[in-house]
């Protein structure tokens, strides 16, 4: 054979090459244009190598959370776990194997080959066969290889980035759809006259919480109110908290047994959760005629009770939390009598649980002695105070939870 004729035939195979590689990407293209499915385009890449380019052996590793095989063929080992081995590689360029710091089950391979988008490296490719010039792996096959994994690799990504766009759009929806069910969870107007005074402020540490308070005229002389918190926080936690609300306010106006309304609350939490959340709930009902308080805690923070001049009073007693036990497995019902005039400052653990730079806690104690000291102010001015010091307290420290605060003061 001549010069000529096997410059002829070299031609003809270089012509082949960029026939076989035209139609591959044209096939690809087609592919990413169908939507279809990852798998899909990892079968197409895979048989275009392995038919198309005669590629005996690869390995294609992806970067997501970690690093992960996606196409194995002719090789020997299993690549399950691969992370360790390639996590630290920074390989910028067509480098031999063997010149590389891997372990002894990639010297199968001849080639790594990095995979970019932009400057990021999005996969390698492990290959072996560097035999010839007409060797699909000569310098024209290599630069191929890389763009077919490229294009492969950078529309998963797409399709990746996609569904992530779409969850986030659903995500936000729910949010907007839990902020308007929490919105109503709220009463809308609370009582400022000479006689009843009742403020509320409510923080989420979310856009939504799983804190709950709530005031609930039963009839003229005679009222609910309550503050609550469930475990956990965020959607779940205020569409749970949603049911609870509606339960107690039709309770509240089917009996006045406080002792029973806690009680089938319990049960329909229970019913809801299957014991595996729980809420902690302060309930009390207020009888202007008869001057009496009858309160349930049920595992909450304990709010403090200011009468006349006697020492501010913590309202612990109750039961445990709701939810977890069917039925409780003790509940005892406070009544307080000779009650004309009081201030009852109620709050959820995220108030006392706010942390300064050394860790420590705001807690209880200081919230006691503030409502004791300021119990002369009116609801809304103690709340500013209480808020000013937890702020002062925590000196930039995050809020780790929802914080609510309800106060009641009643005079003659």
């Amino acid at each position: 054979m001549n010069g000529k004729q096997s410059a002829v035939i070299d031609n003809d195979h270089q012509l082949r090459l960029k026939e076989i590689e035209l139609n591959a990407l044209l096939e690809v293209t087609l592919a990413i244009n169908n939507n279809l499915p990852e798998d899909a385009l990892y079968k197409i890449y895979n048989f275009i190598l392995r038919a198309n380019l005669k590629i005996q052996k690869l390995l294609l590793c992806l970067r997501e959370d970690v690093w992960q095989y996606k196409v194995s063929f002719g090789t020997r080992t299993d690549f399950y776990d691969i992370h360790k081995a390639i996590s630290e590689l920074q390989i910028r360029e067509v480098t031999p194997v063997e010149k590389v710091a891997l372990p002894e089950i990639f010297r199968e391979f001849d080639l790594v080959i990095p995979v970019f988008h932009k400057d990021t490296i999005l996969a390698y490719v492990f290959v072996e066969g560097l035999d010839t010039v007409n060797s699909p792996l000569s310098n024209t096959g290599i630069t191929f290889l890389q763009t077919l994994t490229n294009i492969i690799v950078v529309a998963i990504e797409n399709k990746k980035l996609t569904r992530r766009q779409m969850a986030q759009e659903a995500f936000n929806r729910e949010l907007e759809i839990a902020q308007q069910v929490q919105g109503m969870l709220f009463p809308r107007n609370l009582p400022n006259t000479a006689t009843l005074q009742v403020k509320a402020d409510y923080f989420p540490h979310h856009s939504v919480g799983g804190d709950y308070y709530d005031f609930v005229r039963i009839n003229e002389h005679t009222f609910l109110m309550c503050v609550a918190d469930v475990s956990g926080k965020g959607i779940p936690a205020a569409l749970l908290m949603s049911n609870f609300q509606a339960s107690l306010r039709i309770l509240a106006r089917q009996t006045g047994n406080l002792k029973q309304i806690i009680q089938e609350l319990n049960y329909a939490l229970y019913q809801v959760s299957g014991g595996e959340r729980f809420i902690t709930l302060f309930c009390a009902i207020y009888d202007r005629q008869a001057k009496k308080l009858t309160y349930v805690n049920a595992g909450h923070n304990a709010p403090v009770l200011c009468r006349g001049r006697q020492e501010p009073e913590l309202l612990e007693k109750g039961t445990t939390v709701l939810g977890i036990f069917k039925p409780l497995p003790f509940l005892e019902e406070t009544v307080i009598e000779d009650l004309n005039e009081f201030l009852l400052f109620s709050y959820t653990d995220g108030l006392v649980e706010v942390t300064n730079d050394r860790d420590e806690e705001f807690g209880g104690d200081r919230i006691s002695e503030m409502v004791d000291r300021f119990r002369s102010d009116s609801p809304e001015a103690i709340h500013r105070r209480v808020i000013a010091a937890v702020e002062g307290h925590r000196a930039g420290m995050v809020y780790t939870d929802d914080v609510t605060l309800l106060t009641v003061r009643v005079r003659e």
